[in-house]
């Protein structure tokens, strides 16, 4: 009887030890989270045009005018990727003062203080591969280089070193690639924009080609542009400006290929196609695109651009 009590009494200790270590377990297993798998949103947006009558609005109102509205929606995202269409040069703007079919209402200088500007709405990496960068000529480039690297912005495409903005935005490593169908040999340039996006995914980067290329306010892409497209498919995806409209978007081989993002700060009004932008939401993993979010927007003739009510 002793011995049947001894082992009743030991069985009953070890359960009270497995309770005991039970409860100090249990808050720990319940307080512990995996870590929230890496990602990153990237806005995307066209074309950005800061000299003509958005010069005169800087001017005399402010640049932060300018994105008074967006501004909100740019300052949410971890990164904001669009379209420089112009050099950044100390030289006195020559359309500024030129009227629609005067020779010199296409050539474009934007203020010095462009560069800080873009940088204080959140716009961080710009894409300079376009047929206006080149406007006061080499020299507007290297000012331009110098002045978004004054300023902490990062650039792509650029005609003279074709250069890879190749970043970490939130522990996923990014690399934007350009393609300008403006540039010297366009053979060529495919070729190079092929060439950059086999070494940025050798280099563990998930390559993002933004290209230059089209039939301005054409709102359907032309049949060359969608090869090109498809020959740049080993990219995570592909997004196009110039033709200053949207036009169609598809997905090819399980990738994104938006054609043209139209307008992002313009002040073009002569049609409701050129008004209306588009601005992709692109949310990234390791693996590359999780997701993408369409958010139209409008360009206001007082030379703002908002987003456009659902």
């Amino acid at each position: 009887m002793h011995l049947l009590a001894g082992i009743l009494a030991g069985l009953a200790a070890l359960f009270a030890g497995y309770r005991d270590l039970a409860a100090v377990m249990i808050p720990y297993a319940s307080a512990y989270q995996p870590a929230p798998a890496a990602q990153a949103t990237v806005l995307f947006g066209g074309d950005m045009m800061f000299d003509r009558t958005v010069r005169t609005t800087i001017k005399y109102k402010g640049g932060d005018y300018i994105f008074s509205c967006i501004d909100p929606l740019l300052q949410a995202q971890d990164a904001v990727v669009a379209n420089l269409e112009g050099p950044i040069t100390p030289s006195a703007s020559l359309s500024a003062t030129s009227t629609p079919g005067d020779p010199f209402n296409m050539i474009f200088t934007f203020p010095l203080s462009t560069g800080d500007l873009l940088y204080r709405h959140h716009i961080r990496i710009v894409n300079l591969g376009n047929n206006h960068i080149e406007n006061f000529g080499t020299g507007g480039v290297r000012s331009t280089m110098a002045v978004l690297g004054g300023a902490h912005v990062d650039y792509f495409g650029d005609p003279i070193t074709q250069h890879v903005a190749s970043t970490d935005i939130k522990g996923i490593p990014v690399a934007f690639i350009n393609y300008n169908q403006f540039a010297g040999n366009p053979t060529r340039n495919a070729s190079t924009t092929v060439s950059q996006i086999r070494s940025a995914r050798a280099a563990g980067y998930i390559p993002v080609v933004y290209t230059h290329w089209g039939i301005e306010y054409a709102t359907t892409s032309p049949q060359y542009v969608r090869d090109l497209a498809h020959r740049f498919i080993d990219a995570e995806m592909v997004i196009g400006s110039h033709p200053h409209v949207v036009e169609d978007h598809e997905m090819y081989q399980g990738k994104y290929i938006y054609y043209s993002l139209g307008n992002f700060i313009f002040d073009q009004y002569f049609s409701d196609e050129v008004r209306h932008g588009l601005l992709l939401q692109v949310t990234f993993t390791p693996t590359g695109v999780q997701s993408i979010k369409e958010i139209p927007i409008v360009l206001n003739r007082d030379r703002t651009t908002c987003v456009v009510e659902q």
